[in-house]
């Protein structure tokens, strides 16, 4: 990313660790980290964390990662991204009577992020050792997550024996993430001047069996150790149009289908191929692809966790990056503060209390 060009350099942002984790999550709201524009954040995180001794840190790109050396049996990832949808009216932070914290971020997931910092600076000897990874472009597109950079360039840095991902669960463990598949589908036609739409053939008229079969959809439910996982298959985007006296040549639905992780990949791909296989789609293209995760609440880690926090388990309603740990080896949870049904809401918003509750119960947990 490149550094403001106005001949100003732009002013450092500061964190100070010592405030409690929802005040923190305010400070972390109020430096914008759009998906690629994270790094004065990742500046302002990694400078916090070296001042920090117990902790090594390292960083690549704007991805930081810093980790305990204390030769314990057992290490945990606790990990988040810096990185949030754009901005809607919703900057800065704002916190009402009532202790609710508003802003961008607040929920999904700078309120996890304050949680993972806190405990890094306030539990130097912790009963397992820790790894800290906060990493950017989770709000994009998979091939630009810093996660998965990470993965290949370093995979050592992410080798653990359980992942907690903080992303927003509302104070619950979330097991395993549904995969989301987005595919392009293009229809094809014939262009001609609307006085004589007879001599064209109607691209947009031509995605009418797509919409139907759409309309027509009826998701699965699934159960998977306990939990069930509600599948999903939408038209999020449809594009087509010339002119408004041309008959249209080509229009395209951009359809996302969310699936139990039940499915790997290929199996999910030859599910949408065969919902739209007698359509007339002169095209079809593969737009992003990211698998999910089954729950893995029955590992030994996992289960040791849920009792340590309490609660019931509930299935993860979307995506996270416990399918990268998964992919890794590494068994993982999401568990954070935040409802996560508010998060990329323009009333985007969080509880100070479940900010200050989630990092109680894993100071509890790892012995702080």
């Amino acid at each position: 990313m490149e550094r403001p060009a106005s001949g100003t350099a732009a002013p450092r942002q500061r964190l100070d660790l010592g405030l409690d984790a929802a005040a923190l999550t305010a400070r972390l709201v109020d430096i914008p980290s759009v998906s690629g524009t994270e790094e004065p954040l990742a500046d302002a995180v990694a400078e916090a964390l070296a001042g920090l001794d117990w902790l090594r840190v390292d960083r690549f790109g704007n991805n930081v990662v810093a980790r305990t050396e204390l030769g314990l049996d057992q290490r945990v990832v606790l990990a988040g991204h810096l990185d949030t949808v754009p901005v809607a009216d919703n900057l800065p932070s704002r916190l009402d009577d009532e202790g609710v914290l508003w802003g961008l971020g607040t929920c999904d997931m700078k309120s996890g992020v304050a949680v993972q910092l806190r405990i890094a600076a306030t539990v130097p000897r912790p009963n397992r050792d820790l790894t800290f990874v906060f990493y950017d472009n989770e709000e994009v597109e998979a091939e630009r997550n810093g996660l998965g950079w990470l993965a290949a360039a370093h995979p050592d840095w992410l080798e653990a024996d359980f992942a907690v991902l903080l992303e927003p669960s509302d104070g619950q463990v979330e097991g395993g993430c549904q995969g989301t598949l987005r595919v392009l589908l293009r229809m094809a036609g014939q262009r001609a001047h609307s006085a004589r739409s007879w001599m064209g053939v109607n691209a947009i008229h031509a995605a009418a069996p797509v919409l139907e079969r759409l309309a027509d959809y009826r998701p699965r439910r699934v159960e998977i150790d306990g939990l069930e996982y509600r599948e999903g298959l939408n038209a999020v985007g449809i594009t087509g149009g010339v002119a408004g006296n041309v008959i249209p040549d080509a229009c395209q639905v951009t359809v996302n289908y969310r699936y139990a992780p039940d499915l790997d990949q290929e199996r999910a791909l030859a599910h949408v191929h065969e919902v739209f296989a007698d359509c007339g789609v002169a095209e079809f293209v593969v737009d992003d692809h990211s698998p999910g995760a089954l729950p893995g609440l029955s590992h030994p880690a996992a289960r040791a966790f849920l009792e340590a926090v309490g609660g019931q388990p509930c299935p993860k309603f979307g995506w996270t990056d416990v399918s990268r740990f998964s992919a890794l080896g590494v068994p993982a949870v999401n568990y954070g503060p935040g409802d996560p049904s508010l998060a990329h809401r323009q009333d985007e918003r969080v509880s100070t209390e479940s900010v200050l509750a989630c990092e109680r119960r894993l100071r509890a947990w790892l012995g702080g």
